[in-house]
């Protein structure tokens, strides 16, 4: 049996795709890779059921991504999955290079500027077609990182904790 500690969630399902048993898939990262570095996937129903499923095909589209499990050929059979929690086990994750990091690692961090105040907490992270930008929440503020080297000195994910310089005109402090 599988412990929900072992999973992480990569997407939900939000529709099927053509008549073929396809699914489309809203990803919570863009990134297809820890799709395609796994056998399988779980798809946790609104019931908290998880349900493996062997992965057939994987691709891109629209933003999001299409899905195809094995044994499934047919719309019909497929229906029933919409609006499912789609998860992976943690270790079917690719191995990261040196300063690369899952966002699911990053959420959370406590933000510091060089000169050790606390900015605020990593909330969120969304794509741009450069680099990925940061979310980072005060009690009174929020920022907008951008993740460049220039501007993300130093990440401690076993201590929670990053650490910026900002551009000149990034921070209002």
């Amino acid at each position: 049996m599988i412990d929900n500690d072992e999973l992480v969630p990569v997407g939900k399902i939000i529709g099927t795709h053509g008549i073929k048993g396809l699914l489309k898939v809203f990803s919570y990262s863009g990134n297809i890779k820890s799709l395609q570095s796994a056998p399988s996937a779980f798809l946790k129903g609104s019931d908290g059921a998880l349900r493996e499923y062997s992965i057939k095909t994987v691709s891109t589209h629209s933003g999001g991504f299409i899905l195809g499990f094995d044994g499934f050929t047919d719309i019909n059979q497929v229906l029933s999955l919409n609006g499912s929690d789609l998860c992976i086990k943690k270790s079917d994750l690719p191995i990261l290079d040196e300063d690369e990091y899952y966002w699911r690692d990053l959420i959370g961090l406590s933000v510091f500027v060089d000169n050790g105040e606390l900015l605020g907490t990593l909330v969120d992270i969304f794509e741009t077609g450069s680099n990925d930008i940061y979310v980072v929440r005060s009690e009174s503020k929020e920022y907008l990182i951008p993740s460049i080297g220039d501007v993300i000195k130093h990440i401690d994910v076993t201590g929670k904790k990053m650490v910026i310089t900002p551009l000149d005109g990034l921070l209002d402090l």
